[in-house]
């Protein structure tokens, strides 16, 4: 049994996710109300087409069912934990400016939390049940491969110890070459792929001209064959490559990251916003002022410390934080260190406890920062530092973060030598090249984990 029902699995996953988030929302109803009474009656029933209509939303701008055969588990299950937390946000927010607060708030925990068990147990069992299927020998494809040598010999290998992705590999063919697993040259190809049912042609590029390769991709558009190409790309990081296509012709980007993507920009956005904005609304509301007065008192100037700094793009923007110093001429040259004389005794503590960092919440909110990202430098240590660190300008093709993967790892306060910086700025391109929501919430609560429990470099 080949792999033609394959197109289906997008729709099995969206009516299995939609039916375990309105399950998710009436046991959990039932469980906190004893019954399923006035159920379908307002302001629940909003409340139910809220979360319908959102969830609906989400999956629009992200489009998480695009995965294919080869897709990994915890790929799929990271996707779709993020699209829970990010309709968190969204309901959050509708609770918020709706100041909706006859809703039950153990409802709404006991819902995200059934549903987040069932979504990870509906995606673990699914996936490994069709790969056992595939492994047993339906839903697959057949497939073959043009042009042989290293980078062939390399799929064929991932082919034979992969059976679960559904693949069978029924021969390679090649013009120069011999060999049992040679079936024939180019001109034999097409009568075996209709003999053999072949769903897809991988055509390695090393070895076959481009007039063969449009041949064969003009063959399989007439008998509905997908036809693959293979480069040699194997030197390249291959989280980067992304195909793009200027018209008719198409280019490879060798430099492409997650939050090239509008929807994960739109993503990673959205929970900016929220978040910051959340921040903004429960504890500086409160918490600024005070904080604003034992400035004041403590020592003279202002009560905010602003100072420009590198942003994405390399834009420069000023970054706000409350004083910590007495106000002096070197702030803008020279980095604080342990024991630096120019901190006050109220500047210590917010540092340590990282309070001075608060106001960058409007930074975020402003869209000048991101929660999460690399931290900005102030401008002359970043004409320094991309001269001295090889890739150091890379952080920027993302909006800095109050905090970051380096921060969250202990790689903050004073860079004494060149190799700190090295370790920063490796860490902060992992995460610009591995951006995902899920890895920004890991980021948050480990930044969080380290405050509670103190870090020798924050000073």
């Amino acid at each position: 049994m080949s792999g033609k029902n394959s197109k289906y699995i997008g729709l099995i996953h969206f009516l299995g996710d939609l039916l375990l988030l309105n399950f998710a929302f009436a046991l959990a109803y039932w469980i906190k109300f004893n019954g399923l009474d006035n159920y379908f009656v307002d302001p629940y029933l909003s409340l139910l087409l809220f979360y319908n209509g959102s969830w609906l939303v989400l999956l629009i701008l992200t489009n998480p069912y695009q995965f294919s055969r080869i897709s990994r588990v915890t790929k799929i299950i990271r996707m779709h934990l993020s699209l829970v937390t990010l309709h968190l946000l969204f309901v959050a927010a509708f609770f918020v400016f709706e100041k909706a607060y006859y809703y039950s708030r153990e409802h709404i925990l006991l819902t995200y939390t059934i549903f987040t068990v069932l979504l990870f147990l509906w995606k673990t069992t699914y996936v490994y049940t069709i790969r056992i299927y595939r492994k047993s020998g339906f839903n697959y494809r057949n497939v073959v491969i043009v042009g042989y040598g290293e980078l062939s010999e390399e799929l064929n290998k991932f082919f034979r110890l992969h059976p679960e992705h559904g693949y069978r590999l029924l021969g390679f063919f090649d013009n120069k070459k011999k060999g049992k697993a040679i079936k024939g040259n180019f001109k034999d190809l097409k009568t075996f792929a209709i003999e053999n049912e072949i769903d897809e042609i991988y055509c390695c590029l090393p070895y076959i001209r481009y007039t063969q390769v449009k041949d064969l991709i003009d063959f399989g558009d007439d008998h509905l064959i997908k036809v693959k190409l293979i480069a040699d790309f194997r030197g390249f990081s291959l989280k980067s490559l992304v195909l793009e296509r200027y018209d008719h012709i198409p280019v490879l980007n060798v430099s492409s990251i997650p939050l090239d993507e509008f929807q994960n920009r739109i993503i990673k956005r959205t929970f900016d916003v929220v978040f910051s904005g959340m921040v903004i609304l429960f504890i500086l509301s409160w918490l600024l002022p005070l904080i604003a007065i034992i400035v004041k008192l403590d020592s003279k100037g202002p009560i905010f410390f602003k100072q420009k700094r590198t942003g994405k793009g390399n834009e420069s923007f000023y970054c706000y934080k409350f004083r910590s110093m007495t106000v002096n001429t070197d702030s803008d040259t020279m980095q604080a260190s342990k024991n630096d004389q120019r901190i006050t005794k109220v500047g210590a503590f917010l540092r340590r406890s990282s309070l001075d960092e608060l106001p960058q919440f409007f930074n975020v909110f402003l869209g000048h920062m991101s929660v999460v990202g690399p931290r900005p430098h102030m401008l002359k240590h970043t004409e320094e530092y991309s001269k001295l660190v090889s890739k150091f300008m890379a952080r920027h093709f993302v909006k800095p973060g109050i905090t970051g993967l380096a921060q969250a790892k202990g790689f903050r306060g004073e860079t004494k030598s060149i190799d700190l910086m090295k370790n920063r700025v490796r860490l902060d391109r992992f995460y610009v090249e591995n951006w995902s929501l899920n890895f920004d919430i890991r980021i948050i609560i480990l930044t969080i984990l380290a405050m509670l429990k103190g870090d020798k470099n924050a000073f």
